[in-house]
């Protein structure tokens, strides 16, 4: 085997510079930018902001230009045609950077994220835009998929050969290079070394490649022997829940969403590896699997949009509940089309789904706009509720006023409309100029690196707070009840009190429980009084030479027992991983002791108790006050 010469590998280098300039341009531009985000960081807020959003447009960049220059290609276009295609290609993603701004809003992430691959599906069929062509389709996606499995290994393993040098010298000669550098180390490989390697292996003429039939047999048996199989075991399982949902009659739980799109994304990707082999004489059974599958995606589909209607009915929309819907949407399209025709044509595939994911960034009809108007139409139905709108302005609730469980929810639902979208979509609902609001809070110096401003998560938070306090819910802490749906399931017991007001009478002193350290000792009029935390699951505190000792797990289990009289008191919920969550009255959180000389009652303000395994159970905190009376 004769190896390239490091002349011939340079030459290969410039010849893929010249042939992809744009593209080498955004990789070099986003590398660029990540090293100084990597120095920047926790010093800069606004200018680590430009650095993240300058990695975005060069990501965008690049893809839109080799999707220019692919397509443009293919077409065997004129050369001043061709540089106008590219140009335009490379000054629209530039000008996303105006666009896009994840410092201040979250939700810029997921466009980031939807543009991105919208744009890697343009890749895919860019060359492959007119009739026909289906086998050099293929090929060009596998040469591109191969490729880039290549170029991460490659890229890999120069990083860890190098990474080990660098920490060579650090142990032999003293050096000290910081963990910045093996960052920096890996932004370079990935970002230029990766990039040039891989787009020196995309196809130069894709025309050629309709002609090409080779097929690789390991892919055949990777397809036959581990994706097909993995879909089956998906489809027994869901076929037999969705049995059991028609004899239970039941709504499904949110997991069964998850189960059903990886059955369809293996059933898919199985059909496509092995799309050119499937006319084989031996290979005739394909045909009889990709109807089946389809045919059973169907009503499969219909149990996704039961499980995701359920919670979209109750808590409104996120964007994972929007994607779920539109990939449902799209699995039900794509099942009807090649059940219906016979002529099939896979680029629909890349095509379509590349559309819709366009479609979901920005706009009225957009994964972020018809979330935000849900969520915020479930924070204005709490004011309407509580009466604190007036001339379609969002007043100061009363917080004495509001059910505990609703002031929670609404703040938890304030706090994840503020950190996805920003506070700025609420200004139609408020009388204050949150411009005003956003740039004052902007110049607020960090709480945690001394001499500079709040770094972006910091700003998120004191938007949250300053909402809370115009609006009147400084009182209440967030209750997440179901803002994302793929939580593991809990089932642990929360146990709170419903009162705001409790009545010491009878008492002499209070103390609150600390629960920062393990001894705390006070002192009253010469009497030293200490609180002991051995664990979570006792309380101690010692009054001179007596001692209290109030079993927190005990309390909570015989709360747990006493299943009849508690039922009462349950917070209603339809989501599994939600503890049960019981408001009581104050006094059943209180458990008492008495010596000769003290009277101590401990008043837990909460109890959270999780399951440890079996049967065995767990208080993980329990805050509360000490009354002390003395006799």
């Amino acid at each position: 085997m004769k190896f390239p010469s490091l002349k011939s590998l340079a030459q290969g280098a410039l010849d893929t510079i010249k042939r992809y300039p744009f593209e080498i341009l955004f990789a070099f531009v986003g590398t660029i930018a990540a090293t100084t985000e990597i120095e920047l960081k926790q010093l800069s807020r606004l200018n680590e902001g430009w650095c993240i959003r300058l990695i975005m447009v060069a990501n965008l960049g690049l893809l839109l230009s080799l999707s220019a220059s692919l397509y443009t290609k293919s077409l065997d276009l004129a050369v001043n045609r061709r540089r106008l295609i590219k140009w335009g290609a490379t000054l629209f993603a530039a000008s996303l950077i105006l666009i896009i701004n994840p410092s201040v809003r979250e939700a810029d992430y997921l466009r980031f994220f939807l543009m991105s691959l919208a744009f890697h599906l343009l890749v895919a069929f860019a060359a492959f835009t007119g009739k026909g062509q289906l086998q050099g389709f293929w090929q060009f996606n596998k040469t591109l998929f191969l490729r880039f499995l290549t170029s991460v290994l490659y890229g890999l393993v120069l990083f860890l050969g190098l990474a080990a040098a660098i920490g060579a010298t650090n142990f032999l000669f003293n050096f000290k290079f910081e963990s910045d550098t093996y960052a920096i180390l890996w932004v370079w490989i990935a970002g230029i070394f990766t990039t040039i390697f891989f787009l020196a292996g995309v196809p130069a003429e894709t025309s050629l490649l309709d002609s090409d039939h080779s097929y690789p047999k390991g892919l055949k048996i990777f397809t036959q022997y581990v994706l097909i199989p993995l879909a089956t075991v998906y489809l027994i399982i869901l076929l037999a829940y969705e049995i059991k949902i028609l004899v239970q009659w039941n709504l499904p739980k949110g997991l069964v969403s998850n189960l059903i799109l990886g059955y369809a994304v293996f059933g898919i990707l199985s059909l496509l590896l092995v799309y050119p082999i499937r006319e084989h004489a031996e290979n005739k059974w394909l045909k009889t699997f990709s109807r089946s599958f389809y045919f059973l995606l169907i009503p499969l589909l219909g149990l996704l949009f039961v499980a995701v209607g359920a919670r979209v009915f109750k808590y409104g929309v996120t964007e994972y509940r929007y994607f779920l819907i539109l990939l449902a949407c799209w699995l039900l399209f794509i099942s009807v089309y090649f059940l219906l025709f016979k002529k099939q044509n896979i680029k629909l595939i890349p095509v379509s789904l590349c559309i819709l994911t366009l479609l979901a960034i920005y706009g009225p009809q957009s994964a972020v706009s018809v979330s935000m108007y849900s969520q915020r139409r479930i924070i204005i139905k709490f004011f309407e509720k509580y009466k604190a709108v007036k001339d379609g302005k969002l007043m100061p609730v009363d917080s004495n006023k509001v059910n505990k469980i609703d002031g929670s929810h609404v703040v938890a639902n304030l706090d994840y409309f503020i950190s996805k979208y920003d506070i700025l979509p609420l200004q139609p609902y408020i009388n204050k100029d949150l411009t005003l609001v956003t740039d004052s809070l902007g110049k607020k110096k960090s709480q945690f690196y001394h001499g500079s401003v709040s770094d972006r998560y910091e700003l998120r938070s004191d938007k949250v707070e300053w909402a809370k306090n115009y609006l009147g819910l400084h009182r209440f802490q967030p209750y997440y009840r179901g803002q994302e749906d793929n939580v593991t399931a809990v089932n642990g017991y929360t146990f709170r009190s419903n009162e705001d007001i409790t009545v010491i009478k009878g008492y002499d002193l209070s103390l609150a429980a600390d629960n920062s350290a393990d001894t705390v000792v006070n002192n009253y009029n010469g009497t030293k009084i200490t609180e002991i935390h051995p664990d979570t699951q006792e309380r101690i505190i010692k009054i001179g030479n007596d001692v209290f000792r109030f079993d927190v797990e005990a309390l909570a289990r015989k709360l747990v027992a006493d299943s009849v009289k508690m039922e009462k008191y349950l917070q209603r919920t339809n989501e599994s991983y939600m503890p049960k969550t019981y408001n009581l009255p104050r006094v059943m959180l209180a458990v008492n002791q008495e010596t000769a000389k003290y009277q101590v009652t401990f008043m837990a303000e909460s109890i959270q108790y999780n399951p440890q395994g079996g049967k065995t159970l767990h208080v993980n905190f329990a805050p509360g006050t000490y009354l002390i009376k003395i006799k």
